[in-house]
């Protein structure tokens, strides 16, 4: 017999056709991962659900959630000459407080930064390059973590001395409970990040139904992954039973990934940390340990910030908040374009901002 999912696959306008059935008021759905808001957007499933249903992106980009007081700090490590900043592509053009201030702009003008596809391309070049200081921007929810904490182990084994780590590194449970503490919010589900539920299992999401009463669905990536997951989480609120479905059971299990979260544990600790939009929350990021602090680049190079009073005219903190969707920013479309950006929601791949405008949903 077919499973569920295969059958979405086979027949997806007969789960539109079911969803469209359901008697429901107006709803809104918040996916918390930025590969389901692209793929939301390239596959058009907004257009393909009845007016009624709203599908809303949360702070699921880790790029786009780094303030920009964060962003200046680093953009002031990389204009040391003993420094080379090792990066993910995402974080080259994402500007700091001043406009168009930004890696690639230090870059272009004579700073070593390189683009590097994991922590360990990082660790090898701070190996072949002794005499530099290499500061990898170690940035991501649980799903990057624990390749940046084994790389830190890594760094300890090989005796190298000049690999330092400026942890970005996130919690999307501390994120979420804030937004839910927030007497505006208005989302009735949650369509979970299947990414980082392959790490936390499905034990990181079930305090949503448990906790809070809302309705939540882990979910994979195929647009027939999340008109199926959609689906879940709308029948759920139908039959007012809020509960933890995993739709994404080929890769993420009950208990998650010990492995994964036993390198988090042993080199990472939670602590408190900004977030773009959201302000500081505790216990929502993941630094270095004590034990590890030679490879702190925050220690090593003095680094502090705090938050600004002034947010600046782009919007990106509304719009991972479920607040303002992209079309509804005055600057998108007309002065904040991929080319030239006012903020990282526009810069990064997994940007709402980028993705709206990429597959024209306005």
């Amino acid at each position: 017999m077919p499973s569920e999912l295969e059958l979405c696959r086979a027949h997806p306008q007969e789960y539109i056709k079911k969803i469209a059935a359901l008697d429901l008021p107006e709803v809104n759905l918040m996916e918390v991962c930025g590969t389901h808001t692209m793929a939301i957007a390239k596959a058009g499933l907004r257009a393909m659900l009845p007016p009624n249903v709203h599908l809303l992106s949360g702070p699921g980009c880790p790029v786009c959630v780094t303030p920009a007081e964060v962003i200046d700090e680093i953009l002031k490590l990389a204009g040391r000459p003993d420094v080379v900043i090792a990066t993910y592509g995402d974080m080259i053009r994402v500007p700091g407080s001043r406009r168009g201030w930004n890696l690639g702009k230090m870059k272009a003008s004579g700073s070593r930064v390189e683009v590097v596809y994991s922590p360990v391309d990082a660790l090898d070049l701070a190996a072949k390059n002794p005499e530099k200081k290499i500061v990898f921007l170690g940035v991501g929810f649980e799903t990057t973590a624990p390749g940046t904490a084994a790389s830190v182990l890594l760094a300890e084994e090989r005796g190298v001395s000049n690999y330092y780590v400026f942890s970005m590194l996130k919690t999307v449970e501390p994120a979420l409970r804030t937004l839910i503490a927030d007497p505006e919010f208005n989302v009735q589900g949650f369509l979970c990040p299947g990414h980082v539920a392959v790490i936390t299992g499905e034990k990181g999401f079930s305090f949503l139904p448990e906790e809070y009463g809302i309705p939540a669905v882990i979910s994979g990536f195929e647009p027939e992954d999340i008109l199926l997951s959609v689906y879940k989480l709308l029948l759920q609120i139908h039959e007012k039973r809020p509960r933890l479905e995993n739709t994404y059971t080929r890769a993420v299990a009950p208990e998650g990934n010990p492995l994964a979260e036993s390198f988090m544990d042993k080199v990472l600790a939670r602590e408190s940390d900004l977030w773009r939009g959201l302000g500081e929350i505790p216990e929502s990021a993941l630094m270095l340990r004590p034990a590890f602090s030679r490879h702190d680049a925050k220690l090593a190079f003095g680094v502090s910030y705090k938050a600004s009073e002034g947010t600046g005219i782009c919007r990106c903190g509304d719009v991972i908040q479920g607040r303002l969707s992209p079309a509804a920013c005055p600057l998108f479309g007309k002065a904040c374009t991929p080319e030239d950006p006012y903020g990282p929601c526009m810069v990064s791949s997994e940007g709402t901002c980028a993705a709206a405008y990429k597959y024209q949903e306005v």
